[in-house]
């Protein structure tokens, strides 16, 4: 039995992450858990104030929330048919994160899957800061999924890493997982900024991923090695060149993780807005 989480604000970006999820794991065993958190709370004075005096505006806002939430499970009642699935509602009000957590615990969850809600526009991130915060404040596994993307089984799964971590148990785990879901194959790459060697550090982590991957995967993996001065361009290429469906990422390695998913800029890469990311947490 997987429990997966699915945070949504009724959009399309949210319906569109939770179809995806529907299809990945359509022959798995899953209870999923809708999650919409009324967050309109703005400071903690604003919290105490909301304790002490139930303001009316509010107790509309969240009575239209739950509304919503309940229509979102009647339209998953009448599209979707799968026996291997069990839905559950929740409704929250207060701090988004905080709840999210709290529902991990609760619920014994193993994943989340979620939109992207990116912001529109030249200069600004293409992450939201939902779905950024998740990854890098949730200890839990976040599969990310942009914005119109529909769901294809993914045959090509890009596994960037500057191998600087130790590849524990935990994390070679949710990568066979994922790679079981989907029957695809595994391309690790490497973007090196300049012609440096790897440290030994850096080569008995590549040595030891290797090992597991051949082990497990046998041929369906290779490792590749892209000199650029931009770790994004080097994925952008690679995206573009292999036809890749997913990429898999280590939140561990947060210094790389953040190159990737926050400093980059709309108009400059676009792999962010047509690739699935999925982030493994120990």
């Amino acid at each position: 039995m997987k429990n997966i989480l699915i945070p949504t604000d009724f959009s399309e970006n949210a319906w569109n992450a939770l179809k995806y999820a529907q299809q990945l794991f359509e022959n798995t065993t899953c209870n999923f858990y809708l999650l919409h958190v009324s967050d309109f709370i703005d400071s903690p004075m604003s919290a105490i104030s909301y304790e002490i005096s139930e303001n009316s505006q509010t107790q509309e806002l969240i009575k239209t929330s739950k509304q919503e939430l309940n229509i979102l499970h009647r339209k998953i009642e009448k599209t979707v048919s799968n026996k291997n699935h069990k839905y559950f509602s929740i409704h929250e009000h207060g701090f988004f994160l905080e709840i999210v957590k709290k529902h991990i615990n609760e619920n014994k969850i193993d994943l989340i899957v979620m939109g992207t809600k990116g912001a529109t526009g030249m200069r600004k991130r293409i992450i939201g800061s939902n779905s950024g915060d998740v990854i890098t404040k949730v200890q839990c596994n976040t599969l990310i999924i942009p914005k119109g993307v529909a769901f294809s089984v993914p045959q090509e799964v890009a596994f960037p890493t500057d191998y600087n971590i130790f590849y524990s148990h935990k994390i070679l785990e949710a990568v066979t997982e994922m790679l079981g879901l989907c029957e695809g194959s595994i391309r690790v790459m490497n973007v090196s900024k300049t012609d440096r060697r790897l440290t030994k550090v850096q080569e008995k982590n590549q040595e030891f991923l290797s090992d597991y991957l051949n082990e497990t995967f046998n041929k369906n993996n290779s490792f590749h090695t892209i000199t650029n001065k931009s770790v994004n361009a080097a994925i952008q290429c690679f995206v573009e060149s292999r036809d890749i469906d997913m990429i898999i990422m280590v939140a561990k390695n947060l210094n790389f993780i953040q190159q990737i998913l926050f400093d980059s800029l709309a108009e400059k890469i676009s792999f962010h807005t047509s690739v699935p990311f999925f982030v493994i947490h120990e």
